[in-house]
């Protein structure tokens, strides 16, 4: 079965739902973040800090490099994922890609309840994730399927998710 890949900007909602979808589908669920995270121990934060947004974004593809090679698996990747385009590549071949989206005003609310997202740590919060949103807009488009979360549960996107998954083919059977 082909893995269920899920793109989008920080605090859209990629890590509680891939989790429940994976619970759902009985999967298992890998968060990218928390895998390069696993792999390095340290945080990304520190990553960001220490090393720069350089080194964790090859840091980020090696980990897409050997993780879109399992089947069967819900992967819920970092926001930046797709600024590389051999990510979405890779991830592409043997995944269904879901972009998860939400409003501005919604990002900066779910984004501003932990203060680990070292891309938003500073005055301008806003500006930044304007810009970061346009420009990465076209590259979150290539996805298979694009679900605006802003006024969703992560139930209801799992809902979203499963019935794309059935229509296509990806799923069969009692989800």
């Amino acid at each position: 079965m082909k893995n269920i890949v899920l793109i989008g900007f920080m605090g859209t909602g990629k890590t509680s739902t891939g989790r429940l979808l994976a619970h759902r589908l009985g999967r298992t669920f890998i968060d990218t973040d928390q895998k390069i995270e696993f792999d390095n121990n340290i945080t990304v934060a520190e990553m960001f800090s220490i090393h720069g947004e350089q080194h964790f974004r090859q840091k980020e593809s090696e980990t897409i490099a050997r993780i879109s090679r399992y089947t069967d698996v819900v992967i819920a990747t970092g926001g930046g994922v797709v600024l590389r385009p051999e990510n979405l590549i890779r991830l592409k071949t043997n995944g269904v890609i879901i972009a998860l989206t939400a409003s501005l005003e919604v990002i900066l609310e779910r984004t501003s309840r932990r203060n680990c997202r070292p891309l938003l740590n500073r005055p301008d919060k806003e500006a930044v994730v304007s810009k970061l949103l346009k420009e990465r807009a076209d590259l979150y488009n290539k996805a298979d399927l694009s679900i605006d979360t802003s006024d969703s549960t992560p139930q209801q996107v799992c809902d979203h998710i499963i019935a794309f998954l059935r229509q296509g083919g990806y799923l069969r059977g009692r989800c």
